[in-house]
């Protein structure tokens, strides 16, 4: 009896495998365009809050977008570029978590927040890490580390900055704050910087690189830059990647100083895609979301654990009319290790840096100095404190001298301990201490 032949299926394996094929990428389509951003529909169940999506934008190349509000059916999404190549139902494909491979090749490199460079030259990368890494823990971290030497005398005697401190430079425009973060990114104690300036014109950011930081600078430095042209979206992501690129030379086990120009302007960038992404404002202007995106930033820096080096932070503020009191510095001020706050007054007067010693404070004390330095900072506090009570009466003509020997001490003291604290740290810190102490009538039996 003839066996009937049965021809085999080509297909069979095929079928067998489409029930567990996953598409390569989730993608969507753009539904509506505005300035401040983009909504998508076809990804709400794909994405979460803070991923990248990708898109072609019309001239070859990739661009993203960061999801800032995701409801049911569709999405809202902040671009981190141009967006004039876009129409509706132009695909959008999801990217994931943003990422950075940074490596130490990147030192004397400036790039965007995204990791590309700004200075023309190819940039290498190494291993792949998360922009929005988590602190360490609070009960695993390390307390702040010895008192590091910054080259400005003001901050190494009265307002020392430890290892792993987090301290605040509140200013005004034009009040010299730029040139002090260009002080400390060369001469402050570090193995590396990291440099995030947010919201700067481009003209400031070369200038930043080749004047205020200079080669030797440069050296030991990573610049993140995003300046004013650039998207709200890109701005807000420049400090957050600046981090991102501390943390991983903490790791290696390197003591990390980390400078960000401005807080403001970073406030500011914050608040624009807050708003994008209908966000109320209920700070005097500013997102309720200002409070916990800042304090998150702030919080990844510190000491590290065992095993790690720790990551100093200066974070720069712009307070209008030194109104310390605004919403920004106010955030800060609860969220910091101290705070330097500059005064106009101080410059105007020719005195640089201007530092008023009374409104700032460092809480790193009385911890890092020694019970002898802790006695004279106390002692050149008291007399700044009589001098600045008395000084309206004093420059008015209504003081006789002679009337109060604190008063007398106080106008002769007060200039030359300016003079000391004008200089830019050519000595060492002990040196500082007994020049301190010899101005002020004490003797000095040096640190212990």
């Amino acid at each position: 009896m003839d066996q009937q032949l049965t021809t085999p299926d080509p297909f069979a394996t095929l079928r067998a495998r489409l029930p567990g094929i996953r598409p390569t990428h989730d993608v969507g389509r753009v539904r509506r365009i505005e300035p401040t951003g983009l909504e998508v529909e076809g990804l709400s169940d794909r994405v979460g809050l803070g991923d990248e999506l990708l898109f072609d934008d019309g001239a070859g190349a990739t661009d993203r977008a960061e999801v800032v509000r995701i409801a049911e059916g569709a999405l809202w999404a902040t671009p981190l570029g141009r967006v004039d190549g876009l129409g509706i139902g132009h695909a959008v494909r999801a990217g994931g978590r943003p990422s950075i491979a940074p490596t130490r090749q990147w030192l004397g490199r400036v790039i965007d927040p995204v990791g590309r460079p700004l200075d023309g030259r190819p940039l290498g990368s190494g291993k792949s890490i998360g922009l929005l890494a988590q602190p360490p823990s609070a009960t695993d971290r390390r307390g702040m580390a010895d008192r590091l030497t910054t080259g400005l005398t003001v901050l190494d005697t009265m307002l020392p900055i430890a290892g792993g401190q987090r301290v605040g430079l509140f200013s005004g425009s034009g009040v010299g704050k730029s040139t002090i973060l260009g002080q400390l990114a060369r001469g402050m104690d570090a193995d590396v910087c990291v440099l995030a300036l947010v919201g700067e014109r481009g003209r400031e950011v070369a200038d930043f690189v080749r004047r205020v930081l200079g080669p030797d600078g440069m050296a030991r430095t990573v610049v993140v830059a995003a300046t004013s042209d650039m998207s709200a979206g890109l701005r807000r992501r420049c400090a957050v990647t600046a981090m991102a690129v501390a943390e991983r030379f903490r790791d290696d086990g390197h003591h990390v100083l980390y400078l960000c120009d401005s807080v403001t302007r970073l406030a500011e960038a914050h608040r624009e895609v807050a708003v994008a992404a209908d966000e109320p404002a209920s700070l005097r202007g500013f997102p309720a979301s200002l409070t916990p995106f800042l304090a998150a930033l702030c919080e990844r820096a510190g000491p590290g654990i065992a095993g790690q080096g720790d990551i100093t932070a200066v974070l720069s503020v712009l307070v209008a009319g030194s109104d310390m009191d605004e919403p920004i510095a106010d955030i800060l001020r609860g969220q910091l290790d101290g705070h330097v706050v500059l005064s106009r007054d101080i410059a105007e007067a020719g005195r640089f840096p201007a530092v008023d010693i009374l409104r700032s404070v460092s809480r790193s004390l009385p911890g890092a100095a020694s019970p002898s330095e802790n006695a004279i900072i106390a002692e050149v506090r008291r007399v700044l404190s009589v001098e600045d009570r008395t000084a309206l009466m004093v420059s008015s003509g209504l003081y006789e001298r002679g009337s109060d020997p604190e008063i007398d001490r106080a106008i002769a003291v007060v200039p030359r301990l300016n003079e000391l604290f004008s200089e830019a740290g050519s000595t060492n810190t002990q040196d500082a201490f007994r020049q301190l102490a010899g101005t002020l009538g004490l003797t000095w039996e040096g640190g212990d």
